[in-house]
């Protein structure tokens, strides 16, 4: 089991720049510890439905990034640190949600991250980009 917390949110205008984090405490059951896991960042905006827009492997070496936001945000880890991070640059007001983080146990992530496949959530932070 794992526990996500989310910091990093807040306003800006058009055209700027937020890093968002996402520390993951993970924790025993009956003594076992999983220590793999697939990390990614969700965002969902009012009336909406909730959207992936990237993940991360536990190797660092496979991320994703929708196309909505390819090269714009990058999503990134410091696994001494058990820290998610996204940085976003050029936001646009279409970025405009609450970010969730998620994981999912296991070495590898899906070939799209969908919000039903994720077992472990944050509780969101929200970011709101103004023109």
């Amino acid at each position: 089991q794992v526990r996500l917390v989310e910091s990093g949110g807040g306003s800006v205008q058009v055209g700027g720049s937020l890093r968002l984090s996402c520390i993951a405490s993970r924790y025993t059951i009956s003594g076992y510890t999983a220590s793999n896991y697939c990390m990614a960042w969700f965002r969902q905006a009012p009336g909406k439905e909730r959207e992936g827009v990237a993940d991360i492997d536990v190797s660092g070496d496979t991320t994703y990034h929708a196309d909505s936001v390819e090269g714009r945000f990058t999503i990134s880890q410091d696994t001494a640190k058990n820290t998610l991070y996204l940085q976003m640059n050029n936001l646009k007001p279409e970025d405009t949600a609450m970010y969730y983080c998620a994981a999912r146990p296991g070495n590898g992530c899906p070939t799209r991250p969908l919000s039903g496949l994720f077992a472990y959530w944050g509780q969101g932070t929200q970011v709101t980009v103004s023109s």
